[in-house]
C-alpha cells in the first residue's frame, strides 16, 4: 500500500482511547478543524471524555414501560456515523492494494448520509470523489457534498431509483480509475456495524435496567447498521431485532416498491450485506409519520410538554440530535416495546443517524403541505400515532418461509449484479458472517503494520 493518511483501526474505533498517544493527541486538537485529516480518527460513537453519545427517551414521551436508548450519530465527522462505514470500506480498499492515492476516484453509491461521509473521508484522504444519488434529495445532502468536493452523478428519482443507482455504479466498475465504495454489497460496512455499533450498543445497554438488550432497531439503508443486531445477539440470543421500513415501501414486508420521503432508507432490495438470519421483525411506518415527528421534536417541543403536561423545557435535552429516519426508528422501537410487552427492566436500543440540521427543507415542505399545521393537527396526531400504530403493520419474519422469501429477493437482485448462487448459498449460515467479523484482528494488524512504513 503507497503511503496514505493513517485513520483508525476498528478496536481503535470502538475504543478510540487505544490510539497511540499521537495520533490519539491529534485527534482531540482536530475536533474544531473541519477538514484536519486527524478527524479520521474521531471516527467513533465516543465522546472526548469516552462515554458513548446517547440518550434515553423519557417514559412521559414514549409512553412505555421500556427503557428507550437511542444511539447518537450526529457528532461523528461529517454529521453522520455512515462516515464510519465509507473510511473502513477505503481503508480496507487501500490495505488490500485495490485503491491507491493519485491513482483512483473514489465513487460512493447513496440514497443518503453514506455519501455524504464519502465525500468527506474521500476529501480527508486526497482522493476526488463523485456520489451517486437519486434525484428529490434533500437539498442539504447535496450542499455538504460539494462542501466537501464531491461531485454528484444524479440518477432519476423513481421506485426504482435505488436500482438505477447500482446500475450506473456498474457502468463506473468497467473503467480501473474509479474505485466503489459499494456500501450495499462489501462487507467492511458489516464488519464496522458489528463490531464498532454492535460493541457501543452493548457497553451503553449494561448502565440501564437488566443491562441487557430486550430488542434493537435499525432501518435499513444498506442494512449496515443491522449488523450491529449479529453483535448483540451473540451476548444475548434472545434479543428481537427490528428492521422499520417505509409503509409506502415495503420491500421486506411484502416484496412492494414505492417512492417515500424517508431519506436513506427504504431501498427497495434485500441488500447483499443484510444477514437476514438475525432480522426478527419488519416494521412498517408510513413516511410523513417520521416528517410530523420530526416536528413536534424540534419546532413544537412546548406543544409537546403542553401535552403531557409536563414542564417547561422538559424535552429541550432532546432537541437536535434526530433526523427523520431516527424519529421511524424511535416510532418503531416504541411499537416493539409494546409489541413484546417490555418493562421497566428491559432495554430498546436504536440509532439516530443523523441529525436535524439536513432537515429543514424537508420540514419547510411539510408546511406546504398540510397548511395550516394547527396545534390541534399535532396534538391529534402525536396522541393517535406516536404513541399509537398499527398491530398489523408488525410482520415476524423468523418463520422459515419468511426467511426462504427473502433469501430469493436477495439472489433475484444481485445475481443480476454477477454474484453467484454459491456465494449467496454461504449467506444463509450465520457461519459464513461471523467468519467476516472474524477478520477484525487480522485487518487492525495490517493497518498497525501499514502505519509504520
Amino acid at each position: 500500500m503507497k503511503a496514505t493518511i493513517p485513520g483508525p483501526t476498528y478496536r481503535e474505533m470502538l475504543h478510540p482511547e487505544s490510539l497511540p498517544a499521537a495520533l490519539r493527541s491529534k485527534a482531540l486538537s482536530a475536533r474544531a478543524r473541519e477538514f484536519d485529516p486527524a478527524n479520521l480518527c474521531n471516527i467513533t460513537w465516543r465522546a472526548p471524555d469516552g462515554h458513548i453519545r446517547h440518550v434515553v427517551l423519557p417514559r412521559e414521551l414514549t409512553g412505555v414501560a421500556a427503557n428507550i436508548i437511542v444511539l447518537i450519530g450526529r457528532d461523528f465527522p461529517s454529521g453522520s456515523h455512515k462516515v464510519g462505514p465509507a473510511y473502513a470500506t477505503l481503508m480496507e480498499g487501500e490495505l488490500a492494494g485495490e485503491i491507491e492515492p493519485g491513482a483512483n476516484t473514489i465513487i460512493g453509491p447513496s440514497t443518503g448520509n453514506f455519501g455524504i461521509g464519502v465525500a468527506y473521508i474521500s476529501k480527508l484522504k486526497g482522493y476526488p470523489a463523485i456520489v451517486i444519488m437519486p434525484e428529490q434529495m434533500s437539498a442539504e445532502r447535496y450542499e455538504r457534498i460539494r462542501h466537501y468536493g464531491g461531485g454528484l452523478d444524479l440518477t432519476p428519482g423513481s421506485e426504482s431509483d435505488v436500482i438505477l443507482v447500482l446500475e450506473r455504479t456498474e457502468q463506473y466498475k468497467k473503467d480501473a480509475r474509479y474505485k466503489i465504495l459499494a456500501q450495499f454489497e462489501l462487507l467492511p460496512n458489516y464488519r464496522f456495524h458489528r463490531y464498532v455499533t454492535g460493541g457501543s450498543a452493548l457497553e451503553v445497554a449494561a448502565q440501564y435496567g437488566n443491562g441487557r438488550v430486550a430488542a434493537f432497531v435499525a432501518a435499513p439503508g444498506s442494512a449496515g447498521t443491522l449488523g450491529a443486531a449479529d453483535e448483540i445477539k451473540a451476548r444475548f440470543p434472545d434479543c428481537q431485532v427490528a428492521a422499520p421500513e417505509p409503509r409506502e415501501c415495503a420491500t421486506l414486508f411484502n416484496n412492494s416498491h414505492g417512492t417515500h420521503r424517508i431519506e436513506g432508507i427504504g431501498d427497495k432490495m434485500v441488500t447483499l450485506i443484510h444477514n437476514v438470519l438475525t432480522t426478527d421483525y419488519v416494521v412498517l411506518v408510513h413516511d410523513d409519520d417520521c416528517i410530523w415527528g420530526l416536528e413536534l421534536v424540534e419546532q413544537r417541543q412546548p406543544l409537546v410538554e403542553k401535552i403531557l403536561r409536563l414542564p417547561e423545557n422538559f424535552l429541550r435535552p432532546f432537541r437536535g440530535p434526530f433526523g427523520v429516519s431516527s424519529i421511524c426508528n424511535i416510532l418503531a422501537s416504541i411499537r416493539m416495546a409494546r409489541h413484546l410487552h417490555l418493562g421497566p427492566e428491559d432495554n430498546v436500543v436504536t440509532v439516530a443517524t443523523d441529525g436535524f440540521d439536513r432537515y429543514s427543507s424537508v420540514l419547510a415542505d411539510l408546511a406546504r403541505r398540510e397548511a395550516p399545521l394547527e396545534e390541534r393537527k399535532l396534538q391529534r396526531w402525536f396522541e393517535t400515532v406516536f404513541r399509537g400504530g398499527d398491530a398489523q403493520e408488525i410482520l415476524d419474519v423468523r418463520p422459515r418461509e419468511q426467511k426462504e422469501r427473502l433469501f430469493r429477493y436477495k439472489e433475484e437482485t444481485w445475481t443480476r449484479f454477477h454474484y453467484s448462487l454459491a456465494y449467496l448459498e454461504k449467506m444463509k449460515s450465520q457461519t459464513f458472517w461471523d467468519a467476516e467479523a472474524a477478520k477484525i484482528p487480522e485487518i487492525d494488524s495490517a493497518l498497525i503494520r501499514a502505519r509504520e512504513l
